[in-house]
């Protein structure tokens, strides 16, 4: 539960923040006729992430691919929300706090915004009711499924409190920090999203690629952490440079009242903003460090050919762990070569047997983790379902047999293997 929990508030957090961005910008530069324009995007995006969902299930759509061209197509509008933001500032007059006079003819920022907002929801929403609906009525499952909804449930609370807690902070410092944190999250955009294509093969992709592309998939707390960082630093500094407000000599108690109440709150907001962001970060971090400790890959153990062949007991694969075997096979030129494979017991009941490497990445191995099974080096999840199925990041499909209680591998199959191995 709790790792769902911090999973989903993760993605929904950021997904917030950005949202979040827009409404607390909106409101500075007195567009408030366009937040209508974000509550119908929202709308859509929910009810687009359901009905995806339905298809993606019916029609045993890939998602990986779906998510890939939707965070290259996010990327491009939340480029253009951040040239609206620019084009809004130029055309400011005078104080830069000073309310601007709303633009008119502007149906390209409308139609900009719209999409900006509907394509990130979508982007984690279709995932999201996919999950759930795979929920079982069983007491794991129905954990996860509480964390995920409490995850989102706090992602949301945590939009209000930064538009809440951000509206009063001076426009120009306020431009300045959303844009780094838009540019940020352009950047991954393009980057998951690319990695996302080459790995289900859509993209042309190599060793060399996945070594880059990689570690800054793995790594996505990094652009979670800074986010948050300089949100939750921006508000922390107004609040520091925030002086007491001062009231002309012939105020009224009444006045008085309210400018203290006025302050009082603007504070709260100011101080939820800033320790939420913090206890989130602490948070994932934690939960990412503890993530790391169960990448490493299972221990391999030494068989060796009988003959021509290797034998091993079906008994021993029965349950949903990965099976890792290594055995010395010589190459073409004579050459020893370790051999790694997996034996995997499917949902279905079916033990399939793959070599612990893929085309893309090569032989780094695979381990079970939070998102189920995943490859070491591009932290891609796979489908349990297509292990034994060429294609993208699957384990490259390993030729055996499978009969009186015996899996048996020939020797020519794996020291087809070799030359990836050799790497």
């Amino acid at each position: 539960m709790l790792q769902a929990f911090i999973i989903t508030l993760r993605e929904g957090v950021e997904a917030s923040l950005i949202v979040g961005i827009v409404f607390a910008y909106l409101t500075k530069i007195g567009r408030n006729e366009l937040k209508r324009t974000v509550f119908w995007a929202l709308g859509a995006a929910i009810a687009a992430s359901v009905a995806g969902a339905i298809i993606m299930a019916r029609a045993q759509f890939n998602t990986d691919i779906f998510e890939g061209w939707v965070m290259l197509a996010a990327a491009v509008f939340v480029v253009s929300m951040i040239w609206f933001m620019h084009h809004a500032a130029r055309t400011m007059k005078g104080d830069i706090e000073a309310k601007v006079a709303k633009f008119t003819g502007d149906n390209v920022s409308q139609f900009g915004l719209f999409f900006f907002v509907f394509l990130l929801v979508l982007r984690e929403g279709a995932e999201t009711v996919l999950i759930l609906s795979a929920v079982t009525l069983n007491s794991t499952e129905l954990l996860s499924f509480t964390g995920t909804l409490l995850g989102i449930a706090v992602a949301v609370v945590f939009g209000v409190l930064f538009v809440r807690g951000s509206v009063k902070i001076n426009l120009k410092r306020f431009f300045r920090i959303t844009t780094v944190i838009l540019y940020f999250v352009a950047f991954q955009l393009v980057v998951s999203g690319l990695h996302e294509l080459s790995e289900n093969g859509v993209l042309p992709s190599s060793t060399t690629e996945m070594r880059l592309i990689g570690p800054i998939v793995r790594n996505d707390l990094f652009f979670f952490v800074t986010m948050l960082a300089l949100a939750g630093l921006m508000v922390l500094l107004e609040y520091k440079r925030r002086a007491p407000v001062t009231l002309p000599s012939n105020a009224t108690p009444a006045d008085r009242r309210r400018a203290e109440w006025s302050e009082r709150r603007e504070k709260l907001w100011m101080n939820a903003v800033v320790v939420t962001s913090f206890v989130f970060i602490f948070l994932s971090t934690a939960e990412f460090i503890y993530a790391k400790s169960s990448t490493a890959l299972s221990p391999t153990t030494a068989v060796t050919l009988v003959g021509t062949q290797v034998t091993l007991p079906t008994s021993s694969i029965n349950d949903d762990q990965l099976h890792r075997y290594g055995v010395h096979v010589d190459d073409a030129k004579g050459k020893s070569v370790e051999v790694r494979f997996l034996l995997y017991k499917k949902p279905n009941g079916e033990i399939v047997s793959v070599a612990d490497a893929c085309q893309i990445c090569g032989p780094v191995g695979f381990y079970i983790g939070s998102q189920g099974i995943t490859c070491k080096m591009c932290a891609s999840p796979l489908n349990p379902a297509s292990m034994g199925q060429r294609g993208g990041c699957n384990p490259i499909p390993l030729k055996s047999e499978i009969g009186g209680g015996q899996v048996v591998i020939q020797a020519a199959d794996l020291r087809a293997l070799t030359q990836i191995f050799e790497r």
